[in-house]
């Protein structure tokens, strides 16, 4: 990392709460492109802070969870969470019918969310390719 070359993300757990905007200013003295929120409860927890200072230093941000681009964060894809939980209940369901947990497949997500926040990206001076736009499950204006 050094010269003039551009790092393309952050790792995780780079903001904590108590470290929040100095953790960001290291991440910009670094020359990050983006940050990619990883799901850490701590990060988590403070959605807000971290969409706060990703626009206060102008990096785009993305995150799994649809409640970080409800947070002002640019944008989310991960899991269908309300998919998951339906496909939860599926699987309690038959264990409270005498199926034995252990005959139970393990199971991956199937369906997918991306959420886009418009507000968000016009503050960062960047254009959301219609492409992309098209394959957003919510678009937050």
């Amino acid at each position: 990392m050094g010269g003039d070359s551009c790092n393309p993300c952050v790792a995780p757990g780079v903001v904590a709460h108590r470290r929040g905007p100095a953790a960001f200013k290291e991440v910009v003295k670094a020359r990050s492109a983006a940050l990619a929120v990883t799901p850490d409860p701590l990060v988590t927890s403070n959605f807000k802070l971290v969409t706060d200072l990703a626009v206060k230093y102008r990096l785009p941000a993305i995150a799994d969870r649809g409640e970080f681009v409800e947070s002002g964060g640019l944008m989310s894809y991960g899991a269908d969470l309300d998919d998951h939980y339906v496909r939860a209940a599926i699987y309690v369901d038959k264990i409270l019918k005498g199926t034995k947990p252990a005959d139970l497949p393990a199971e991956q997500p199937t369906k997918f969310e991306l959420l886009i926040n418009l507000k968000t990206a016009k503050a960062l001076g960047l254009t959301i390719p219609s492409l992309v736009m098209m394959r957003a499950t919510k678009v937050v204006k």
